[in-house]
């Protein structure tokens, strides 16, 4: 329980955010509720009070006030991390941005845009239209550009796009003391400094709150053929996508799915794919030509490596529906076990690597006592697992942090990174010292010197 001091403080800051914002900081049990988790299993934690800024400066007073009164705060995008980034641990503000869902500005000629934080990745695309450009970076959830940003997210398409790293050009960022800076220009290279853009992507809201992103964008592809392709193992599916990438075949997305996952994703999206391990593929390029012959390079590897039944999906609609059946795969496991819950964890490793990492990894699950769907964005070594727990069983909980701890240590014994786009978060916080040695000083330094309060979405990423 807080101290009576605490108390009051967060009582007096509610009463001048309440001041600045009128009911756009609400303190009522359901709203904090909304804002006491994401979609992930870790506990729920609600905060104090939710705000809604509109503007960078209404976030920059929301600062002020939370350094004035000592009070936590945790930025909130669309709801969709893995990690328990949300969840606020400490109570607290949570600053909800998605009412800061402005496009500022696209240029056509540059490649470029700038967005507000809580403007979503389908929002964007849907402002491209007429344009030629798009913004490809799909984590599968209409998470909002910020969270994607804070994250480091990136999704089915970083094979051939990037992630958000490779895609961010600049930031406005408002620190814990109100203070608000920019960093990165528009232009497509700099050695003017120190790199601090790269240095928020990925940093969780735990040194800062990002309000305006300005993104790459990509012009959209003339030609795309999509294909769906069952395998005898899933040592022969990994292989073909470790040849195909070590060929240096321009695909857009090759996804994995093994046979547990392909059962739930065809019980709930209707489909009738073989119930195998199995890849999704995507095809991008200037010409129909050349994506033909993409696919035929491919077509060519997966039937050395035990490939059957190619399936092509080149209308549109047709492509749609097999993606929008890859992007349900999580809701899909969860319908395998109604009322169960998904603790959903990834890890990443050198391409080399992921035929053993994910050989090994599905011979521990075997004889699990729930299922168990592995998916993966496998093109660049990332893959999912998605424990589809009963949320009241202690004991379901316990082995599933065994199977994860296996897991991630085998990966990063493979040279590879406990989360390849889920984050930190609270998860992942015990594998930093593994992955990172000494580096993590370094880390707890920058994060002492940008919030020496820890007030900065405390208790995650980090411990200071």
């Amino acid at each position: 329980m807080a101290t009576p001091a605490v108390v009051r403080s967060v009582e007096a800051a509610i009463g001048q955010l309440k001041t600045l914002l009128g009911p756009r900081a609400n303190d009522t049990a359901a709203v904090r509720d909304h804002h006491s988790h994401g979609e992930s299993y870790h506990t729920p934690a609600s905060p104090d009070v939710v705000c809604f800024p509109h503007t960078t400066e209404e976030v920059a007073e929301i600062l002020k006030i939370s350094a004035k009164f000592g009070v936590p705060v945790v930025p909130f995008g669309a709801g969709t991390s893995l990690e328990g980034h949300v969840n606020a641990i400490r109570g607290g503000i949570s600053i909800d941005l998605r009412e800061m869902n402005k496009v500022v500005r696209v240029s056509v000629d540059d490649l470029d845009a700038t967005v507000e934080a809580g403007v979503t990745r389908k929002q964007l695309n849907k402002a491209l239209n007429n344009t030629g450009l798009a913004f490809p970076v799909d984590p599968g959830a209409d998470a909002t550009i910020g969270g994607m940003t804070a994250t480091r997210a990136s999704g089915t398409t970083a094979v051939r796009y990037g992630t958000m790293r490779e895609n961010v050009l600049g930031l406005t960022v408002v620190l814990a003391d109100g203070s608000v800076i920019k960093t990165g220009t528009r232009a497509r290279k700099s050695s003017a400094g120190y790199d601090l853009t790269r240095l928020f992507v990925g940093s969780e809201g735990t040194l800062g709150v990002i309000t305006e992103v300005t993104l790459r964008l990509h012009p959209l592809p003339e030609a795309v053929s999509a294909a769906v392709c069952a395998f005898d193992s899933i040592e022969g599916a990994v292989k073909t996508v470790i040849e195909t990438i070590q060929l240096g075949v321009p695909v857009a997305r090759i996804e994995l799915l093994d046979e547990t996952q392909l059962d739930a994703v065809n019980r709930y999206s209707k489909t009738n794919y073989a119930v195998a391990p199995t890849l999704f593929f995507e095809f991008h390029s200037d010409s129909e030509h050349h994506v033909a012959d993409q696919a035929a390079t491919v077509q060519g590897l997966a039937t050395e490596r035990g490939g059957r039944g190619f399936q092509w999906a080149t209308r549109l609609e047709d492509r749609e529906k097999l993606w929008q059946a890859r992007h349900e795969a999580l809701y899909a496991a969860l319908a395998l076990r109604p009322g169960a819950r998904g603790w959903t964890t990834d890890v990443c490793v050198p391409i080399s690597k992921l035929a053993e990492c994910v050989v090994e990894t599905k011979k521990d699950n075997a004889g699990a006592s729930f299922p168990i769907c592995l998916v993966g964005h496998a093109g660049d070594g990332n893959f999912h697992l998605i424990y589809v727990l009963d949320p009241d069983n202690g004991a379901e909980l316990e082995e599933a942090g065994r199977l994860n701890d296996r897991m991630v240590r085998r990966a990063l014994a493979l040279g590879g990174t406990c989360s390849g786009e889920h984050g930190v978060g609270v998860g992942k916080m015990k594998y930093l010292e593994a992955e990172h040695g000494p580096a993590l000083d370094v880390m707890r330094a920058i994060k002492r010197t940008l919030d020496p309060d820890n007030r900065m979405n405390p208790g995650k990423m980090l411990d200071v």
